[in-house]
């Protein structure tokens, strides 16, 4: 079934704060829209409201038919313990919620309710709808299809970052929505997973509507941006794709410039020439009081007309300044102002492996023999699980090689964000973990530091566990300016991070001098950073493009 949602004059948020309003979309089958705002816009609330798991503040979301299946697939950070990736699967397809409510039905039905017969044809023709009754037939497959080398009953919680990534993609190939919402469905896959997705999104007859901070994945997928605009408290609607956005926004932003620059100069001129006629109203009535001590009639009724002439000015300039339409200046949203602490240099070779091996389980890495030297700069690519990570933990020293030699240079002072974002203390307030790795700062500059990447006190007093990915992602980067490094290791840095904040990082790593290791399946990325050698790692080997 094809179906169409339709957002008429939709507002939301939270209780105290609306977050966005006037919102009209119709997203019809086979429409791609994506969502994109700084972090804190409402991306995700968006897709609540719309997934009908939250109310709006304001308007309605209808789809048609009324019955249409509306499938919602958040970002997932914690997996549940104790469920198999078929449980997981079937959860996401909304095939596990179908079968309770046809079971419940079932029951009423059996128990004679008034009214079961009609709530049970219902609940049954959703759980087809869902393809619930031959899923467990069809996962297999779609796991060999995409390189899941683990059954349907392997436990979620066993699995690597880009093994549960490959899962969530299960999900949603083997879901039957007739209206699909993602939030942020790329992240973690790698680039064959990323060309997965993008093949099944673009032939979905189903409406898409998707949050993603992916900006190659956004210009090969979108069909029309929605802009939450948090700065301007606005939404637009753009038609094409996104980098036709792209270059929409910036001419739309530049004539708004204009017009207040305009708006401004013409104003501030008539307030100023308004001010002269006052003066000179002001200094002919004084005049007219100092040079008139005779009483000759005529000489006074002219100047008094001539002062109440200054004052008709003075008057038709106000009433003109009035007149003025007025032109609100446009606010500049809040962005990360980023850049990376640099530290003596190191030794002229940073790291070296030399015919190294390691074994971990039923997987070899190596044999390897690679060199970073000063100042050079490195991109990793390769699919999941192909040993990028352990390629990095051998050049760092935290991995002893099985065969061979790894060493690591004098003087390297090394900055990190890896995929876990670890830096700091997991059990303690993000204030008092960055204090004890940065014990020379005092309490304000810590906290004017973590202000500057939109860590507030809220976050400052939450245990570090807790914090958002978005905002553990900006805790290790103001660790990074903080601290002087010569080496930078960037395992997947523009996870969860806004598109603001990702154009800040690669403005930071343009400046950025010392060696660079950077882990990444962003395109664009790759693509804009800087890079000298690019090291692709498949299957355990390491095969180096310059």
């Amino acid at each position: 079934m094809t179906a169409t949602l339709v957002a008429k004059d939709l507002a939301g948020g939270h209780a105290h704060r609306t977050l966005f309003e006037a919102l009209d979309v119709t997203v019809a089958p086979g429409d791609v829209v994506g969502v994109v705002g700084a972090n804190g816009a409402g991306k995700t609330t968006l897709l609540r409201i719309l997934a009908g798991d939250l109310e709006p503040l304001g308007g309605t979301v209808t789809t048609a038919p009324g019955d249409a299946f509306v499938g919602w697939l958040p970002q997932e950070h914690e997996r549940v313990p104790g469920e198999t990736v078929a449980a997981y699967v079937a959860r996401r397809t909304g095939a596990t919620a179908a079968t309770t409510a046809m079971e419940e039905a079932a029951a009423a039905l059996e128990a004679e309710v008034k009214g079961a017969d009609d709530a049970y044809a219902a609940a049954l023709d959703h759980w087809l709808a869902t393809g619930a009754p031959d899923l467990d037939e069809r996962l297999p497959a779609t796991l060999a299809d995409l390189g899941l080398d683990v059954g349907p009953d392997a436990l979620m919680t066993s699995l690597s970052g880009g093994q549960a990534a490959r899962a969530a993609l299960a999900a949603l190939l083997l879901s039957r929505f007739d209206v699909v919402l993602l939030d942020e469905p790329t992240n973690d896959l790698d680039l064959a997973g990323l060309e997965r997705l993008e093949t099944f999104v673009r032939g979905l007859r189903a409406g898409v509507v998707l949050v993603s901070h992916d900006r190659e994945f956004l210009a090969r997928v979108v069909t029309r941006i929605v802009e939450l605009d948090l700065a301007q408290h606005q939404v637009a609607v753009y038609d094409g794709g996104y980098d036709a956005y792209l270059e929409e926004r910036a001419v739309a932003r530049r004539h708004a410039r204009e017009a207040y620059e305009e708006f401004a100069e013409k104003k501030a001129d008539l307030v100023a020439r308004a001010r002269t006629q006052r003066e000179w109203s002001s200094q002919g009535v004084r005049n007219a009081m100092r040079k008139s001590p005779d009483n000759d009639k005529i000489r006074r009724k002219a100047k008094a007309e001539s002062s109440e002439k200054q004052a008709q000015k003075v008057r038709q300039m106000e009433s003109r300044i009035a007149r003025l339409e007025e032109v609100e200046e446009p606010r500049k949203e809040w962005t990360l102002q980023f850049t990376i602490g640099s530290a003596p240099r190191s030794s002229s070779v940073v790291a070296t492996l030399d015919e190294v091996t390691a074994t971990l389980g039923e997987f070899t890495f190596g044999p390897a023999s690679l060199q970073l030297s000063a100042r050079e700069r490195v991109g990793l690519t390769g699919p999941n699980g192909a040993g990028k990570t352990t390629l990095l933990r051998l050049l760092l020293g935290r991995l002893e090689p099985t065969t061979g030699r790894a060493s690591l240079g004098a003087s390297v002072a090394v900055g990190e964000i890896d995929q876990a974002r670890t830096g700091l203390a997991e059990d303690q307030p993000l204030g008092a973990a960055f204090e004890a790795v940065m014990p020379d700062m005092t309490p304000a500059d810590l906290r004017t530091l973590l202000a500057k990447f939109g860590l507030k006190a809220d976050q400052v007093t939450s245990l570090v566990g807790r914090l958002s990915p978005g905002e553990r992602t900006r805790a290790a980067m103001a660790l990074l300016q903080a601290r002087g490094v010569n080496l930078l290791v960037l395992d997947e840095p523009t996870n969860h991070l806004d598109l603001p904040a990702i154009e800040q990082l690669e403005e930071a790593l343009e400046s950025y001098d010392g060696a660079l290791l950077l882990v990444s399946h962003d395109r664009r990325l790759l693509d804009n950073v800087r890079l000298d050698q690019l090291w692709q790692v498949e299957e355990g080997r390491v095969t180096v493009v310059v």
